[in-house]
């Protein structure tokens, strides 16, 4: 059990990195439905009736059974129900599906059952005499080819037996006149919206970003107890147990080349999960439950470093491993030590993954941006196994293992302790428990800073210290470093303009998420609507735009927005004076009052339940503006009609600054 929680602290904050970030709009993801459904009823007498379901499938898509595969990762199950009333009718038996063997699904990778082309399914009713039941059917299925699978959707058919009428989706069965009206409402009808299409984002520099990140995180990991020894070890054992150089050269590059794949292959599961249900990895990012989990793991990961205990793999895969190593040659050979290496160094590897991953990265590529950071961290491990083997020589120059790398561990401890604090603040925000706020948050920074600063002028020690020694200047310059960062944050404490801790905008909770009373609940003391018709309506009365602000508890580019951008004395005054700032906060766990709850219909079918807040205005950014990232910024007439393009974030004070002028611009020119 302990070795599957291992495994699990291992996995766990790459599912928070993709969930964070990964924002595939999946509101309003649009592509060919390749499975249409038809209803019919059948009269087998004046009480006996067969409710008919005909799934019509495109080349190559399956339909899964009613029966749940017994596999670990299973296709969903198509299910049926219906709205029973015991005085209408009755059911008769189960729905009935056609009758096939099971077939090898290679998604799956197992015998499934499954249907292609036309699929029937039969549910048989008896009819109570003299009535006319209004049955509501709903069937609930997914569908896949043999590469990836659709996020599950509902189908409804209204059927009224009796008059043989039979419509699809929603009617006045399931949905209110509140939900209608409440639904209604969130179209406010943008015009200009033709105008301003959104730009694809490129990819590219998002890769780059992440496998930078990624490869900073490698040779962090360079630099433990685990891994730094292993490198004169095995490049001596590569150059000097060759038969020449040559051979002890491509051994040593080969396995590095191995040690960078074996990282990579790690993310590969991670885009079967994409393909199999990409709405898994939504909204982890602000689900509270999930960042207590990660705060716990992540004091986990820090007492490991601090040398508490270890967090290892079983002992009995490093051994197998090695085992391979030293009883199979050549090439299986290498790859073998080089997955023994992967495995023993966890202890070390392991935390340093899961926190740089986990870090303030905007894409929409999901498992492919997973990969980029594995792939980086890889290359940072194997590039001094290649490197060195090429000029032995180096070798001569390394610093030998001793003391400094536990010094390096224990560091990365209190680095981990700082970021665990992160996850309980998301969680904090998000449900506004207000016991984490941003004085108390950079307090508790303060006291890890005194705590690595003491543990490095040698004041406090760990169990895997050696003899005290005299400390070397490394050390005490990573201390007086240390000492000048704990100095920046102190301001942080206090309620003055000092307090804005610019270089860390994003990571402590927002500037007015404060201990003391900042006259008001916006970015910088600015008034700012949290709703969206009292913000219009305040713009009318006094004939200014609006400056629509999509924003987040838990968005770190949004926080650097606030912070560093907004506090732009020109910035902060145009959007002061000039506009009326209406944020609308997309992750808002708070429930809505009963009264504004409703079941929203969704344009292309389907309902979404609207409770909190989040749920309303994240639905009202995707319906009105086709967009769901955050920030995003939209400047607005006080009739609704946009001024110019949307941005998102824009770190350049002056751009923002000229965005905003020439929406003010275009405002003066059409209230002429």
């Amino acid at each position: 059990m302990k070795y599957l929680s291992s495994l699990l602290l291992f996995f766990i904050p790459f599912l928070q990195l993709q969930a964070q970030y990964f924002n595939d709009g999946s509101e309003d993801f649009q592509m060919d439905d390749p499975i249409t459904w038809e209803a019919a009823v059948e009269k087998e007498n004046d009480s006996i009736f067969n409710l008919v379901f005909t799934a019509n499938l495109e080349e190559g898509w399956h339909l899964y059974s009613q029966k749940e595969a017994d596999i670990d990762i299973a296709p969903i199950p198509t299910s049926f129900s219906y709205n029973y009333e015991e005085e209408n009718y009755e059911l008769i038996e189960d729905t009935k599906e056609p009758d096939v063997a099971p077939i090898y699904d290679q998604v799956f990778e197992a015998d499934i059952i499954y249907f292609e082309g036309e699929a029937v399914f039969t549910q048989q009713i008896k009819v109570q005499p003299g009535s006319n039941p209004k049955i509501v059917a709903e069937i609930y299925f997914s569908v896949c080819d043999d590469e990836k699978c659709l996020p599950p959707d509902t189908e409804r058919f209204n059927i009224s037996i009796q008059d043989n009428e039979i419509t699809e989706g929603f009617t006045n069965l399931e949905i209110s006149e509140k939900d209608k009206e409440l639904t209604e409402a969130l179209n406010i009808n943008v015009s200009g919206m033709e105008k301003f299409a959104p730009e694809e984002e490129e990819e590219g520099n998002n890769f780059l970003n992440i496998f930078l990140l990624g490869f900073v995180g490698g040779l962090i990991a360079l630099l433990t107890p685990c891994v730094f020894p292993m490198i004169p070890l095995t490049v001596s054992f590569f150059t000097k147990g060759a038969k020449n150089r040559k051979k002890g050269l491509v051994n040593a590059i080969l396995y590095g080349v191995f040690i960078f794949a074996i990282y990579l292959l790690l993310s590969l599961p991670f885009h079967l999960l994409d393909s199999v249900n990409p709405e898994i990895l939504n909204n982890i990012s602000t689900n509270v439950t999930l960042n207590i989990v990660f705060f716990i793991i992540f004091i986990i990961f820090a007492f490991s470093f601090f040398g508490y205990y270890e967090i290892t793999l079983p002992s009995s895969w490093s051994n197998k491993m090695d085992d391979k190593a030293s009883s199979v040659g050549g090439i299986v050979g290498i790859f073998f030590m080089a997955l023994t290496l992967a495995l023993v160094s966890f202890s070390c590897t392991g935390p340093i993954l899961g926190s740089l991953l986990g870090g303030s990265l905007t894409s929409d590529v999901g498992a492919m941006q997973l990969s980029m950071g594995m792939g980086g961290f890889g290359l940072a491990l194997a590039l001094p196994f290649a490197l060195f083997a090429l000029f032995p020589n180096w070798l001569n120059s390394l610093p030998k293992s001793g003391g400094w790398l536990n010094t390096v561990k224990v560091t990365l401890g209190f680095i981990e302790l700082g970021l665990a604090f992160k996850f309980l603040s998301n969680a904090d925000l998000v449900e506004h428990w207000g016991f984490l706020k941003r004085e108390i948050f950079i307090g508790i920074w303060v006291l890890v800073g005194l705590g690595l600063m003491a543990y490095l002028f040698g004041l406090i020690r760990f169990p895997h210290d050696g003899p005290k020694k005299r400390i070397s200047k490394a050390r005490f310059g990573a201390g007086v470093v240390t000492f000048f960062f704990v100095l920046y944050l102190i301001p942080g404490l206090t309620n003055t303009s000092a307090a804005n801790l610019k270089l860390l905008s994003g990571f402590p909770p927002p500037l007015f998420y404060s201990i003391y009373d900042k006259g008001t609940e916006a970015p910088l003391g600015l008034e700012a609507y949290k709703d969206w018709d009292k913000g219009l309506e305040a713009a009318r009365q006094q004939n200014k735009p609006i400056i629509l602000d999509f924003t987040g508890w838990a968005c770190v580019n949004c926080r650097k927005m606030e912070e560093q951008v907004w506090s732009d004395p020109e910035v902060f005054d145009i959007l002061n004076d000039e506009y009326v700032l209406i944020s609308l906060y997309v992750d808002d766990r708070k429930e809505l009052p009963e009264e504004a709850q409703f079941n929203y219909m969704k344009p292309q079918g389907g309902i979404k339940p609207i409770k909190t807040i989040g749920d309303k205005w994240a639905t009202f950014q995707t319906l009105n503006f086709k967009n769901n990232s955050q920030p995003f910024y939209v400047l607005l007439d006080n009739e609704v009609d946009m001024l110019n393009e949307p941005v998102g974030y824009t770190p350049k004070a002056s751009e923002y600054l000229a965005w905003l002028k020439e929406g003010l611009a275009k405002f003066q020119e059409t209230s002429k």
